[in-house]
């Protein structure tokens, strides 16, 4: 790896600002899956044991208006990572000013306070997800060193991240370093067979992703909503299902291209409403009804990707295979899942969003070999795009 470390930094006795990836979900003030708060622990510990005094940068939901200030305040954060920590983690109200200067001055070695979210700074304008550049020096200017630790917003050029470093000396925590291992070894260097699994809702959000894997992988399994515009480019019947009409050309394109190596769902499971309680049938992607739609593939889809997968050495999956958070066509997903879960000697990743929650859903997190904290970011770094928040650490 060519960008430094927290390793490579020298942090004992210094104020250390760490941008973390707090943006967990939240309902009536309690966090309700606290994995991204966890997945930061091992580089705080690092740091206290070091001597540092620790001030941490994050951000929850989006921030426009004084209501949403409230729904996404992080002070209940705070209190839970001074659970985890098993120390008091003292928390800034403020996101600039003198009483957060006053707090920052009074930390001790190992101390640990959080700041405010930094999208409070967007309610008059977008100045941290606009990298405004006097807020990356304002914040710069209470550490001495930082450490970028938030990989769900690497793929964001934002004053918490790339406007701190832009200003001190700067290296990647050790989340960021096992995120871009496992994906750079995956994507670069993967033990063969390599499979990868694309769902979700479009072919427009991922095609190029799906173009980057196809040149990649040996085999690139669809799901999800984005199968029907395929499907559809085969002149089939796809019913009321989701599709992206403008996108048909370039989804027989990929398929004409591919050959053998794109994998389409041989059924599906349909439905004449987007319910939990909708009347349901598993068809053929040959007999799908006019006025039904797609919401799932079917258990010969499930049967023929798990035969695919389970020679694989290599797996990276992102995307749903339907609308999982419904159970009723969750199955493809579950199924999916499993097969991969029962892997014994392959490297699997999960590349974020949905595909993650359903591991973590089903209790399936340690039969994995990575699950990543970002949606988001992991696709642009399988579609080989540079991250904004990586970029600008410093290089050893």
């Amino acid at each position: 790896m060519t960008k430094k470390t927290v390793r490579d930094l020298d942090v004992a006795g210094k104020t250390v600002l760490v941008r973390v990836d707090y943006n967990v979900p939240m309902e009536d003030g309690q966090i309700t899956d606290d994995n991204r708060i966890v997945a930061s622990l091992e580089t705080l510990n690092y740091l206290i044991d070091q001597d540092a005094k620790l001030v941490l940068f994050a951000h929850m939901g989006k921030v426009k208006t004084e209501e949403d200030k409230v729904a996404n305040d992080l002070r209940p954060v705070a209190e839970h990572l001074s659970k985890l920590l098993d120390k008091e983690v003292v928390f800034s109200p403020e996101t600039r000013g003198e009483e957060l200067e006053a707090k920052v001055k009074a930390l001790q070695a190992g101390d640990v306070l959080l700041v405010q979210n930094t999208r409070y700074e967007d309610i008059d304008g977008k100045k941290e997800s606009g990298n405004d550049p006097e807020l990356g020096k304002y914040w710069a200017s209470l550490g001495d060193v930082f450490v970028n630790d938030a990989f769900g917003t690497a793929h964001r050029a934002h004053a918490s991240n790339v406007g701190i470093a832009s200003n001190l000396d700067s290296g990647v925590g050790f989340l960021i370093e096992k995120e871009l291992k496992f994906f750079g070894e995956a994507v670069d260097n993967p033990k063969r067979p390599f499979v990868a699994i694309v769902g979700g809702a479009k072919v427009s959000d991922k095609i190029k992703v799906i173009e980057k894997l196809l040149e990649k992988a040996d085999k690139v399994l669809i799901g999800g909503g984005m199968a029907y515009t395929f499907l559809k480019s085969q002149g089939k019947e796809i019913g009321n299902s989701l599709v992206e009409d403008d996108r048909l050309e370039l989804a027989a394109d990929l398929l004409a291209k591919s050959g053998d190596k794109l994998v389409l769902p041989v059924d599906i499971t349909v439905a004449d409403d987007f319910s939990n309680d909708a009347n349901t049938q598993i068809v053929s992607v040959d007999e799908i009804p006019a006025e039904w739609e797609g919401l799932d593939c079917g258990p010969k889809t499930v049967e023929l990707y798990s035969e695919i997968l389970a020679d694989a050495k290599t797996v990276v999956w992102n995307g749903p295979m339907g609308v999982s958070e419904i159970p009723a066509f969750a199955h493809g997903t579950i199924g999916v899942c499993k097969a991969i879960a029962k892997l014994d000697d392959a490297t699997t990743i999960v590349g974020g969003g949905d595909s993650a929650a359903a591991v973590s859903k089903l209790g399936f997190e340690d039969e994995f070999s990575h699950i990543s904290t970002g949606g988001g970011a992991s696709l642009k770094y399988l579609e080989g795009a540079e991250l904004p928040g990586i970029e600008a650490i410093a290089d050893k």
